[in-house]
């Protein structure tokens, strides 16, 4: 492997997106992770890529949309006829939004 983590690094990380360890055996779990993961790249570093097209879609495959067509609505009675609460007109909800 060429670069390695240290647990210097874990620590920055950890910082960096807000992780707690709770122990140091749970540390140096995560820096064994780090350290294979890395490991892992540069396996895949080893394979020659020079000939492979990048690979932009998973498939080929076209979508098949269907055509949109206007259907039948529904009226503001029908509407409000399942609302947990309502008035005459409008569904009612909780004030969300404090004036200051």
């Amino acid at each position: 492997m060429a670069n390695k983590i240290d647990i210097k690094t874990v620590n920055e990380v950890a910082h960096l997106a807000r992780l707690e360890f709770n122990t140091d055996e749970e540390k140096n779990k995560i820096l064994t992770d780090m350290n294979r993961m890395l490991g892992f790249i540069d396996k895949l570093n080893e394979l020659d890529t020079s000939n492979v097209e990048p690979l932009i879609y998973m498939t080929y495959e076209k979508n098949i949309l269907r055509a949109d067509e206007p259907k039948g609505t529904l009226t503001q009675k029908e509407v409000l006829k399942n609302a947990p609460k309502k008035d005459s007109d409008y569904f009612k909800v909780p004030k969300v939004i404090d004036q200051q």
